[in-house]
């Protein structure tokens, strides 16, 4: 990732047991649940790009953010994002969080700042970029598979 930040990194507070329910052990057991790679959106648009023919790598760690699905060949990268984490409407979402606001608030946040961070380094290397919520292709796996398709087309020709 780029040394040189266009504007300041938002730093993320260590979390305050005192401001939450659970104990920190009880807290790990339960985030250890929360998937990061390999959800059933992102297996679904997995399956359905393969049925069309494309073959791609998955968290693919050679590229920064490691994105969810890689295509090389078409200089193409696709996100699956989570809802929660990477502040989807987070206008409307920002003020319904009431406990330990000052961790969460800062972590999504960064995680937003993170997200352009990456989509602006990998445009820069010259890959295109897709970010899709996880709700949208549980939604319309077909027209965000399409959308994709589409490109991947136009990069053939």
């Amino acid at each position: 990732m780029a040394k040189n930040y266009s504007e300041e990194r938002i730093k993320v507070p260590r979390f305050n047991e005192e401001s939450g329910f659970y104990t920190t052990p009880q807290r790990s057991k339960i985030m250890s649940k929360i998937r990061g790679k390999n959800t059933k959106p992102e297996l679904a648009f997995r399956k359905a790009l393969y049925a069309a023919g494309y073959r791609y790598r998955v968290d693919y760690k050679k590229l920064i953010g490691k994105p969810d699905i890689a295509l090389k060949k078409y200089k193409t990268v696709i996100f699956i994002d989570g809802e929660y984490w990477h502040g989807y409407q987070w206008a409307a979402r920002k003020p319904k969080i009431k406990t330990n606001r000052d961790f969460w608030i800062a972590k999504i946040e960064r995680n937003m700042q993170r997200d352009q961070e990456v989509n602006a380094e990998l445009k820069r290397l010259g890959y295109t970029v897709f970010r899709f919520w996880e709700s949208e292709i549980k939604k319309n796996l077909d027209s965000c598979l399409q959308e994709v398709i589409a490109h991947l087309e136009s990069k053939i020709d």
